[in-house]
């Protein structure tokens, strides 16, 4: 049997002006129903509430002040979740709520409690209906309609496919509304090959996300291992479909080359406080031989960071852009005492200094 985390963005929940779209929640939860009865696990990961709230309150366009936005969700929640939890009972599903932040995905001993709190619902064979809480969060808004999540959910609880349902056949050449000439990408083996496509960013003036973000959510879930599907989620049986390996939309298949969890958390879930510029021998040995940052190849220290915090590695003299990303070993005034320094010479100005400003098994390359 399979794990499946299904999301439905806000052009499946709601329609334009930010009813719920009963029918088409309706037929989702019909399939996850005969799913769960044939004993898979479902995982429902929703976006909505931002948009429901709109219409209760009668806003007339999606509001840009953070309090407005988190108003918006508080009104809307609770009524979201409702329409879910009537729709699964009446057939035979028992479902619970489940209001996860961004500090639930970034700080580690959270993602795990996280991590537990749903394999046992799962192991109770209740269906988990997850959003952001975007009421005391300030960063879900830039989430991309909760595509994000629902891949850190696929991955936290190590899912068998993520599927996630828009309102369009899957992945175009270029967004078919608007261009005729778009083609369907029926599958992606490789993300370098949609470097040169059209992918939208915005599809919808009651959500965040858009295609751009979905691409991004696969690419998550399959440097995981995890297969992601991309599909209309207003025709009926996508979702059964995509889970019996049928065509449909677009599929991503696994990454050849595997990232662990913890390394998908910290590139991904863990924000960085700060920037290390390391010079170009640090740069070629953090590339091509994998290993440990020392800080005799720092030449730089930007932020307020502390030891345990994530930071940004970048070369010097290059573009900014990052090298990678890691957990750092010092708070960066006691980097900037050290930086340059030998491991020896390091240790006579902080006699306690670990060997490493960033070990090898907390840094991942951007």
């Amino acid at each position: 049997m399979s794990i499946a985390v299904v999301k439905l963005g806000s052009s499946i929940v709601a329609d334009e002006r930010g009813e719920v779209r009963t029918d088409v929640l309706a037929q989702v939860c019909d399939q996850a129903a005969e799913l769960y009865r044939a004993g898979n696990s479902i995982v429902l990961v929703t976006s909505g509430a931002i948009a429901r709230g709109m219409r209760l309150m009668e806003l007339p366009v999606r509001p840009s002040a953070m309090s407005d936005l988190q108003a918006a969700s508080a009104v809307g929640q609770g009524k979201l979740y409702r329409a879910y939890d009537e729709l699964l009972h009446a057939r035979g599903v028992p479902s619970a709520q489940v209001l996860l932040t961004f500090f639930d995905m970034s700080a580690r001993s959270h993602y795990l409690n996280a991590r537990q709190t749903l394999r046992t619902l799962l192991d109770w064979r209740v269906v988990p209906v997850i959003n952001e809480n975007d009421t005391t969060t300030t960063d879900e808004i830039s989430f991309g309609d909760n595509d994000f999540l629902a891949a850190q959910v696929a991955i936290l609880i190590d899912a068998d496919l993520l599927v996630l349902l828009t309102d369009i056949d899957g992945l175009h050449t270029a967004d078919p509304r608007h261009d005729t000439a778009a083609e369907p990408v029926p599958e992606v083996t490789d993300f370098g090959e949609l470097d040169e496509l059209e992918i939208g960013v915005s599809t919808s003036p009651l959500g965040s996300g858009g295609m751009r973000s979905k691409v991004v959510a696969a690419q998550m879930a399959t440097a995981a291992g995890i297969p992601a599907m991309i599909v209309n989620g207003t025709r009926p049986g996508t979702v059964s479909r995509a889970l019996a390996g049928e065509a449909e939309g677009t599929r991503f298949h696994p990454q050849a080359q595997r990232v662990s969890s913890f390394k998908l958390w910290l590139k991904y879930a863990k924000p960085s406080h700060g920037r290390i510029v390391v010079d170009r021998g640090a740069e070629s040995a953090l590339r091509e031989r994998g290993t440990s940052l020392l800080p005799v190849g720092v030449v730089e220290v930007h932020g307020d960071f502390q030891a345990g915090d994530a930071v940004h590695v970048a070369a010097a003299g290059g573009d900014g852009s990052a090298i990678g990303k890691g957990i750092v070993n010092y708070s960066a005034d006691e980097l900037r005492q050290i930086k340059g320094m030998k491991t020896a010479d390091a240790r006579r100005v902080l006699p306690r200094a670990s060997e490493e400003a960033v070990h090898r098994d907390y840094f991942v390359l951007d």
